[in-house]
């Protein structure tokens, strides 16, 4: 039997609240044993969602990112991003800087672009002294847990994302767009359909209406793809947010959800979504080496608040198109 055979989805350990667990035995080469198991790995991330791999023993940026980079088929660059990462490496980035002390609630990786990472990936060199998990939730799952009224009318009208870029919140212009260049922003906008204005003192606002509910393009399973809750204001902590309506403005947020048609996402909608994706989380507390693969469409993933020292790096494999998961509203770009 080859050491990439599928079968070793039979050593897959699956425990209740915890995710699908691996337990690798690299010998010192990590690379080695991940393009070996390279055919197994997907096979299990297919058939489960995610799978944490421990026991490769990774410990250092350069290793890591031959690993992540045998493991997809392309790596991605980081565009849109919310916050702010460190580059390693093309396609190899440190995972977003979130304050260690708030909960970076479950989403899906740039469910807002036209194009996203169909595989994320996660590779911890230094685990923290607690707390710092990298949760997941199985995204249809979720999906059938919501109530019915609300999922249909967010598959009716979609969602809707507003930001403001400044250098004081979430990641700026130039780490968003990699660039500072005024007309390279307003034609990236225009051909990924995103609305735009430039304001007076020169920052810029946008709206970008995505759906909400899309189908996995290989399974054809309806999954709950957005990050509704996650980036509305409600999910803010309420000094942050009470500070920043101050300074900028209730219309001058970095970032807020509302439905597709434009109506608020209350504050008692954001906590129902997050209620229920808590009830569907899976944690495990990271072991520095370990690695964590996403289906990023099925699976949603987040980060819980840490102590200490924590080095996690994120790569973006696999980019997957809007337009090829059914989505439930017609999007165009100029």
């Amino acid at each position: 039997m080859s050491p990439s055979s599928p079968a070793l989805l039979t050593d897959v350990d699956l425990r209740p609240g915890s995710p699908p667990i691996l337990r690798a035995d690299a010998a010192g080469d990590a690379a080695g044993w991940a393009a070996g198991h390279r055919d197994a790995l997907r096979a299990a991330v297919t058939a489960h969602g995610c799978v944490l791999v421990r026991g490769l023993g990774l410990r250092d940026p350069a290793t890591a990112a031959v690993v992540l980079r045998r493991l997809a088929a392309r790596l991605m660059p980081d565009r849109e991003s919310f916050a702010p990462r460190r580059t390693y490496s093309d396609g190899v980035h440190s995972s977003s800087k979130w304050p260690p002390n708030q909960q970076m609630c479950l989403h899906h990786e740039l469910s807002y672009a036209l194009e996203f990472p169909g595989l994320m990936m996660f590779a911890c060199l230094d685990a923290p002294a607690g707390g710092g998990a990298t949760v997941v939730a199985d995204a249809a799952a979720v999906l059938d847990a919501l109530p019915a009224e609300l999922t249909e009318r967010f598959a009716r009208e979609g969602w809707l994302l507003s930001r403001t870029y400044n250098d004081e919140i979430g990641a700026t212009l130039t780490e968003a767009f990699g660039t500072e260049d005024r007309d390279a922003v307003s034609g990236y906008c225009r051909s990924h359909a995103i609305e735009f204005a430039w304001q007076p003192d020169g920052s810029l606002r946008t709206r970008q209406r995505r759906s909400a509910v899309v189908r996995h393009p290989v399974t054809g399973r309806r999954c709950w793809f957005n990050q509704i809750a996650f980036l509305n204001e409600w999910t803010m902590d309420p000094e942050v947010r009470e500070y920043l309506v101050d300074v900028y403005g209730a219309d001058g947020l970095p970032f807020t959800t509302r439905y597709g048609g434009g109506d608020p996402v209350g504050k008692d909608v954001v906590r129902l979504i997050n209620e229920v994706y808590e009830a569907h989380t899976a944690r495990e507390p990271w072991v520095s080496g370990d690695l964590l693969l996403v289906d990023n469409i099925r699976t949603a993933h987040g980060r819980e608040p840490f102590q200490g020292p924590r080095e996690v790096l994120a790569a973006l494999g696999d980019p997957v198109r809007l337009s090829d998961c059914a989505p439930t509203i017609e999007v165009s770009a100029v």
